[in-house]
């Protein structure tokens, strides 16, 4: 895979791990609340919705509230569960929240299925 279509697929899993975890906040997900909760501009945001769309990632209402299809909602947990244990065990080694956050989302997105499922095990349950 190419570092272009790389930080593509990267960018995507990043949008719909938003999506999860605004419609967990929010009654509603709309274009504008991802803009906000990644500091984006709306345009960008807009071609990216798009994008996903297209994909069959997500799907959007004639109001413009944003769903996860079924696809879209395994990607999005996938990657969050990747992106919440790494951040969470770096903090347990005792690296600074913020650091372990910033950390866990480059890594989330790097990592191989093998090497997540190793440290998946050793961290919920380091007696194996």
């Amino acid at each position: 895979m190419g570092y272009i279509q790389h930080k593509s697929e990267e960018s995507i899993e990043d949008y719909l791990e938003t999506i999860l975890v605004l419609g967990k906040r929010l009654t509603e997900v709309r274009s504008i609340d991802i803009a906000n909760e990644l500091n984006y501009s709306k345009p960008s945001v807009s071609v990216a919705m798009k994008n996903l769309k297209n994909r069959g990632y997500i799907t959007i209402t004639h109001e413009g509230y944003i769903h996860l299809t079924e696809e879209g909602q395994k990607l999005a947990a996938s990657t969050y569960e990747r992106h919440t244990l790494l951040r969470d065990w770096l903090v347990s080694l005792g690296v600074d929240p913020e650091i372990a956050a910033a950390d866990a989302c480059r890594v989330e997105h790097d990592i191989s299925s093998q090497s997540f499922e190793a440290i998946k095990k050793h961290v919920l349950h380091p007696e194996e």
